[in-house]
């Protein structure tokens, strides 16, 4: 893996894009300069320091930008081929070439018997290290000769005798046979040579301290350590001494202008660096500024001519303008036209939007849309819409997990079904052709994708009914009770919309365990129908608004009463219970983000089968109250679980689960590997929950006497 990192050309193709783009921006500046060549020495200077930085600062930031500044505008740039090849070509020209010429993959038999000239990965992670072995020993010799001369001068610095501050500098004195110089860069001090002032004249003398004090007013030393940083990481590439060079030359030159523009005279100024340069040495680094550093013929000439550098005028200015917008605009409209590029690939190809199909099965067909959107990480998220299961609620909703979308393979589950689904997107990007896995088993899908003009209509679900007032205490306004078809094998159902309440496939023992939120043991002295006998039963009470679990129960205990002629009283015994809890390890079951209605009502959903439970949106002491259902024991919530909650549970039933709860026969045992653990043990591994066996105080209800249901 570190040979095919070291010999993959993408660092190199980077590499050589920033030292191009670096050299093209020094060369403008460079241009620049000459048309203000007669303007002030200090406005060029300030060119070659940006030349300078530019080689700290890669284009990638400013076209990274660019594309930050795409993703916030609601309508992407258009995408103008011509200039994004022309602008591809002026900010990389080296990236097409290298990955046309660098070899795919070699094998070194190839190689041996053919006699190709290509080179194989590890040569090329070979030549990567030594180079990078040169480039660091020659990074390391340069530091260690600065740091070298700087401690040389920081020594000298701190020995130094103090002989008066200037402009509120501290000027000092050295016995170094150095030209006056300014040492620092935070808190920097003009450091003279002993002896110094019997060399010049007092005017001399006054010249060139005007001229340390110019460097320091400039922060010239804060300048020359940038650019020895630049040297440090770029030694190698001439175009850097290059730049160092024009930043030395014109230093000096606005030194010696603001000298100049003092009213100090020419002459004694010209006469004072030449006695420096005569007695005393130049400073050993380049960001301790003295007063050489420049064609020292040159430099005397344009003092002794008294040149007047003029001031930027309008042309100028403008063309100053001009090269500013340009070098800002372009990588900026890199990153937008790549930025718009992809965002357009993405919307126009990509698996977020709509997304529908039909399926099979022996109830007949039924219509599936798919919506896939992205949540603020980025992440995809999947909700599922079964419309041809529409109530009066609106089209059942379920929340997509597992989803996934990785080479135009995409992939999602629903747990509260237990079904999934996996395809891969047409070339066209408009379908998506796979398998769904689900309780009827493996069939065939096809998804198209959704348009304004083909997408199906989704019912909503009316408003939410408000619930109703905690304090009431409702009746009933109409209840209906008719006997189940025989002979059908129907799974018992309560559902619950609004204000109605609708029960299919219900004994008279299960209407007392909802009612009274009891198990079969906590009933006795029971007639020998209550447990065979089976009713659909329609329930509104006669107060408005949605009643809560606890009014609900209260209205099916009046139905028994009046419709049952039930009459019962109630004792306490101890009988073994069950204590759910939470596992070691923590729950692994997701926060569900549906909240409840004010706190109050059931889950969003729940589907309970032999071996089988899926719920969204289900507290946990529902949980228990639907696990007291499969056992023929109370089960006593002790998890301390708040919220509501997304899980999906898969068992191997035995013969002591659903006592008369499910019609029809008890699937058979599965001995196979793949058959889901017992229930104990899928609480633990799938939900992170526990039960316990133990023994709780309950109430028991007993019957007195009961009768079958009157008519409506």
């Amino acid at each position: 893996m570190i040979f095919s990192a070291l010999g993959s050309a993408h660092w190199t193709i980077a590499l050589i894009n920033h030292l191009w783009q670096s050299t093209a921006f020094a060369a403008g500046c460079w241009l620049l300069n000459f048309a203000l060549q007669r303007n002030q020495a200090q406005t060029r200077h300030r060119l070659w320091v940006l030349a300078s930085v530019k080689f700290l600062i890669p284009l990638s930031l400013l076209i990274s930008a660019g594309g930050w500044l795409q993703a916030r505008m609601h309508t992407p740039v258009a995408q103008p081929a011509t200039f994004s090849y022309v602008v591809e070509g002026l900010t990389e020209p080296f990236a097409a070439s290298v990955h046309a010429t660098r070899p795919a993959a070699i094998d070194a038999d190839d190689v041996t018997n053919t006699g190709s000239t290509a080179v194989p990965a590890q040569s090329y992670a070979w030549l990567t290290i030594s180079l990078l072995g040169v480039w660091a020993c020659g990074t390391l010799m340069l530091l260690m000769g600065w740091i070298r001369r700087w401690n040389h001068l920081r020594r000298a610095v701190r020995s130094a005798t103090p002989l008066f501050t200037l402009s509120g500098v501290q000027v000092l004195v050295t016995p170094l046979h150095m030209e006056p110089g300014v040492f620092g860069v935070l808190h920097p001090v003009i450091l003279l040579p002993q002896g110094i002032r019997e060399r010049l004249s007092s005017a001399q003398f006054d010249a060139i301290l005007a001229h340390e004090l110019c460097h320091v007013r400039r922060r010239d030393n804060l300048f020359g350590m940038i650019h020895m940083a630049v040297e440090a990481l770029f030694w190698f590439f001439p175009v850097v001494w290059w730049v160092r060079q024009g930043l030395l030359e014109e230093r000096e030159r606005a030194c010696d202008e603001a000298v100049l523009d003092s009213r100090r005279e020419a002459v004694v100024y010209a006469e004072g660096i030449i006695n420096v340069c005569k007695f005393y040495v130049e400073a050993p680094i380049s960001c301790v500024s003295g007063v050489t550093g420049s064609d020292l013929k040159k430099r005397i000439v344009r003092i002794m001519e008294e040149q007047v550098a003029r001031k930027l005028d309008l042309g100028r200015k403008l063309l100053l303008l001009t090269a500013a917008i340009l070098v800002v605009v372009l990588p900026v409209g890199v990153g937008l036209v790549h930025a718009a590029g992809q965002m357009m690939i993405t919307r126009g190809n990509g698996i977020e939007g709509s997304w529908q199909g039909t399926l099979s099965g022996p109830m007949g067909d039924r219509r599936m849309v798919v919506q896939i959107n992205k949540d603020d990480s980025g992440g995809l998220i999947g909700t599922v819409f079964m419309l041809d299961g529409s109530g009066p609620m609106g089209a059942p909703r379920f929340k997509a997990s597992d989803v996934s979308f990785v080479d135009n393979e995409f992939k999602f589950s629903l747990a509260f079904q237990g079904s999934s689904f996996d395809g891969k997107m047409a070339s066209d990007h408009n379908s998506i052709l796979g398998s769904w896995t689900g309780q009827q088993g493996t069939q065939r899908l096809l998804l198209a994708r959704a348009t304004p003009d083909t997408a199906w209509a989704l019912p909503q679900a009316p408003p939410r009914m408000k619930p109703m007032a905690a304090d009431a205490n409702p009746g009933i306004e109409v209840a209906t009770i008719k006997p189940s078809k025989p002979g059908a094998m129907m799974m018992k159902g309560i559902r619950v919309g609004g204000n109605r309440m609708t029960m299919s496939n219900m004994t008279l023992q299960d209407l007392i365990m909802f009612a009274y939120d009891l198990e079969p043991k906590q009933i006795v002295n029971a007639p020998s129908w209550y447990s065979s006998d089976t009713y659909d039963i329609e329930i509104q009470p006669d107060q408005p608004g949605a009643p809560s679990k606890e009014q609900w129960n209260s209205i099916l205990q009046k139905l028994l009463a009046d419709r049952f002629q039930l009459k019962k009283h109630t004792e306490q015994r101890e009988l073994p219970a069950y204590i759910l809890t939470v596992a070691k390890g923590g729950p692994k079951m997701t926060k569900s983000d549906v909240q409840a209605l004010d706190g109050r009502g059931g889950p969003e959903g729940a589907m309970m089968r032999q071996g089988a439970f899926n719920a969204q949106a289900m507290s946990m002491a529902d949980f228990a109250d639907a696990l007291r259902r499969i056992f023929d024991r109370p089960v006593v919530d002790q998890t301390g679980l708040t919220g509501l909650w997304d899980f999906n549970l898969k068992w191997t039933p035995d013969e002591t689960q659903f006592a008369g709860m499910m019609k029809g026969p008890m699937p058979p045992s599965d001995d196979s590997a793949d058959a889901p653990p017992p229930l104990f043990t899928a609480l633990q591994e799938q939900l992170g929950l526990k039960l316990d066996s133990g023994k709780a105080q309950v109430p028991v209800l007993v019957f007195d006497s009961v009768e079958k249901p009157s008519a409506n």
